[in-house]
């Protein structure tokens, strides 16, 4: 089974200033390579040729100008921007005409992923199509949203931010999902913080027993 892509390369980097008040965080060289490229190469190697890249207007430019359509690369690359962050989950509504009937492997910009076997676990998720987030164990996880496992091992919630955290695998930046993502993503209200959260997705897929971790 097939998936296309979306690379969220949007946000301002604030952590990163003030080299990032004019330049994308994720077009900064990491090593001899634009931050971009990793999750890119994530993406292509896993096998997805078809790829959206969310960014600001600000660098909507500077992303066409180094990657372009994504011939040279053999692949196909759009476009869309996203004017200011609205969360994660908001990325399949910008995505909507781009996904079409297919599934779809969002991955973060800003996130570099290595490990053995790691693209074949890839692989294999988008083969068999259940909707799948990847975890890793951390030290702090308050930082971030994480899964509480029953003593069986299945998992009960994800929880973001937690101030008591339920174990110490958090969420990582790389999600797959079926279509009903676009579904799931209008139906979402925002947060406090006005973001539609993508662990109210992975919460939705959990209540229907179909989300892997």
């Amino acid at each position: 089974m097939s998936s296309k892509g979306i690379i969220l390369a949007g946000g301002s980097g604030k952590r990163l200033s003030p080299i990032t008040n004019a330049i994308s965080k994720q077009l900064l060289l990491v090593y001899d390579k634009p931050m971009i490229y990793y999750p890119l190469s994530t993406l292509m190697l896993s096998g997805i040729n078809d790829i959206l890249i969310i960014c600001t207007k600000e660098s909507f430019a500077l992303f066409e100008s180094l990657l372009g359509n994504g011939d040279k690369y053999g692949i196909q690359i759009q476009y869309k921007i996203q004017d200011r962050p609205y969360g994660l989950a908001h990325s399949f509504i910008l995505g909507e005409e781009f996904i079409g009937d297919s599934s779809v492997t969002l991955i973060l910009g800003d996130n570099l992923f290595h490990g053995n076997n790691f693209i074949n676990q890839i692989k294999n998720v988008i083969s068999i199509g259940r909707p799948t987030v990847f975890a890793y164990q951390v030290d702090d996880p308050e930082r971030y949203g994480v899964v509480e496992f029953s003593s069986n091992g299945d998992v009960i919630r994800i929880e973001e931010k937690p101030k008591s955290p339920k174990s110490n695998f958090a969420i990582t930046g790389i999600y797959h999902y079926d279509n009903s993502i676009i579904r799931k993503a209008k139906s979402l209200q925002p947060s406090k913080r006005g973001e539609l959260e993508i662990t109210d997705i992975n919460n939705l897929y959990l209540k229907e027993n179909l989300l892997k971790v």
